[in-house]
């Protein structure tokens, strides 16, 4: 299954504490801060309710 790096660009401050909560519940706590999460559809919804405050990267992982 493929990864997502997951990149804190722009700071929560200002915006609703729901998405504030959010980019915590990503494992987020500091600008330019990166996280690996698995890519399945509940990380994906989280990613996108703040996909103005992330940039996400796919990692492929090579199978042996």
């Amino acid at each position: 299954m493929a990864k997502l790096k997951v990149t804190l660009k722009r700071s929560p401050i200002g915006y609703e504490e729901s998405q504030k909560r959010t980019v915590r519940a990503l494992g987020l706590r500091k600008l330019h801060q990166t996280v690996e999460h698995e890519d399945n559809p509940t990380i994906r919804g989280m990613i996108h309710k703040v996909s103005h405050l992330l940039e996400v990267e796919t990692i492929e992982e090579v199978s042996q």
